[in-house]
């Protein structure tokens, strides 16, 4: 008979959830008084190669033509997200089955375009507002902390069409204005606040993340647009931990970024050098809103490559007067880096491409499974940073199949999600690393970002949709669910169970 350890748990406190995004869950896109924003225009990909699957910029960009077509266009099954899995009506009966698994936290998106339709108007939309008043409500009916992204993967569309995106300085206004709504409004039901997902991502996807379209821009000045645009989030996140703490003084807020894994593939200097290189293009983003300071490396690459920044006179000291918090991140999988990859064999790491790591297993979609790379990622983030860490997204993409009798045995996502769940344990237990949670990504089955395919499943909770949006939306329990229940009920315990 198994027996519990008693020793083997938790901090107390710990916080144990998961996370979605109202992008790919809510729908409901012409309801309430929302704004269209990019998310609604993203097209539904279905790769059926590797070259179409590790094609991940074509599969994020779209033009000023696609997006003139998209407004006109009345296929949801083109635009997914558009429906996604109508959270908007059903956030009720979700909530209920996180609280039936014990979630201590639930982290989900504000979409900003619920709130200022296009971005730009001098009042917030009402009916938006009561939408997340009832979501929040809801969630601490059950015991649930909510901690809210407020810029998930969908800038208004009007602020990337009329505005050229966070390219444009007006988009700190325009996000602060907001900010300061939405952290007023939900003061006494919102403590923990992020501010950008994935803020590194605006180099990979850089219409999702910061409303740029490419095609505007003549190839060899793109890349001084990115940075420019990154520049002007980087004082918004400022300025909203500012207007955050303010409005909350017992608020916390954090950044979030990509936590890539990457190992040299190879003990060659020049691999080891190549890893350093990748590694730190990611770890810019997070130093400079941890430290409040442009590290010295990326100065360089500036000054190297030509990138000229277009700063107010505050801005440096804006950035440095309000740093995070803490420190958030998503971990999916791991990756290797060569200098050269020729006849390397290369897959996804979410959504860049690098070198499959020859030791390691890789999932339907390619992503390889590394529970070890999550510790070393925790022990290289808190050295680094000296700030709590909090693990935001977590998860294993793969194709669930509903048996006859309507169980779903997803044992090999229990096996992902228990390994590396005894793997963040060990680096805070045996490492030191303060940690204050983990929430596993789309707890229920949802929308996958880069490719808008729901056949990519992640949940404990099944939704019956497919990837043309059709299906019955009914909510089904996988053999995962009872399994998170117990880890959450035990605060770890059992997954040392003998």
């Amino acid at each position: 008979m198994s027996s519990i350890s008693e020793k083997r748990v938790f901090p107390d406190g710990f916080l144990w959830g998961g996370a979605t995004a109202a992008n790919q869950c809510e729908g409901g896109w012409q309801e309430g008084g929302k704004g269209v924003s990019v998310s609604d225009v993203a097209i539904f990909r279905d790769p059926k190669t590797l070259k179409d699957l590790l094609d991940v910029h074509g599969n994020c960009d779209i033009t000023d033509e696609q997006i003139a077509e998209a407004l006109v266009s009345k296929n949801e099954a083109i635009y997914p997200k558009r429906h996604g899995i109508d959270h908007y009506h059903r956030y009720q009966e979700d909530i209920r089955l996180f609280a039936e698994m014990g979630f201590k936290v639930y982290r989900l998106s504000i979409a900003w375009s619920r709130i200022f339709p296009r971005c730009d108007e001098e009042e917030p939309n009402e009916e938006g507002l009561l939408f997340y008043d009832r979501v929040f409500d809801e969630c601490l009916k059950h015991g649930i902390q909510p901690l809210v992204t407020m810029s998930h993967y969908e800038p208004p569309l009007a602020l990337c069409t009329d505005y050229n995106g966070w390219y444009n300085r007006k988009a700190i206004d325009f996000f602060t204005k907001y900010v300061d709504v939405i952290t007023k409004r939900y003061k006494d039901k919102v403590k923990y606040w992020l501010t950008f997902n994935e803020i590194d991502s605006i180099i990979r996807h850089p219409f999702m993340t910061g409303g740029l379209i490419e095609s505007r821009f003549k190839p060899e000045d793109f890349l001084q647009v990115e940075y420019q645009a990154m520049h002007h989030q980087f004082v918004a996140s400022a300025l909203a931990t500012e207007i955050c703490h303010t409005n909350i003084p017992d608020s916390k807020v954090g950044c979030m970024i990509t936590k890539r894994m990457l190992y040299p593939y190879t003990c060659k200097p020049e691999d080891v050098l190549k890893t350093q290189q990748e590694m730190r293009a990611l770890y810019a983003f997070s130093d400079t809103q941890v430290f409040g300071e442009y590290p010295a490396y990326l100065l360089s690459m500036y000054r190297n490559k030509g990138i000229h920044i277009e700063m107010e006179p505050d801005d440096l000291r804006i950035m440095k007067a309000y740093p995070v918090d803490f420190v958030s991140f998503s971990y999916y999988s791991s990756s290797c880096m060569a200098m050269d990859t020729e006849g390397l064999d290369q897959g996804l790491e979410n959504t860049s491409v690098a070198v499959l790591n020859p030791y390691i297993e890789t999932s339907d979609w390619g992503w390889g499974i590394d529970p070890i790379g999550l510790r070393i990622s925790m022990v290289d983030l808190y050295d680094r940073y000296r700030k709590p860490l909090f693990i935001v997204e977590n998860g294993l993409g793969a194709k669930d199949v509903v048996e006859e009798d309507g169980s779903i045995n997803d044992d090999y996502r229990i096996d992902y999600l228990k390994k590396h769940c005894i793997e963040m344990y060990n680096a805070i237990v045996e490492d030191g690393v303060e940690c204050m949670g983990y929430t596993t990504w789309g707890p229920i089955d949802l929308i996958s970002n880069s490719t808008n395919q729901m056949s990519k499943r992640y949940g404990f909770i099944y939704v019956d949709v497919d990837d043309y949006g059709k299906g019955t939306y009914k909510r089904l329990k996988k053999k995962s669910f009872d399994w998170y229940k117990k880890v959450i009920q035990t605060n770890g315990a059992s997954l040392f169970e003998e």
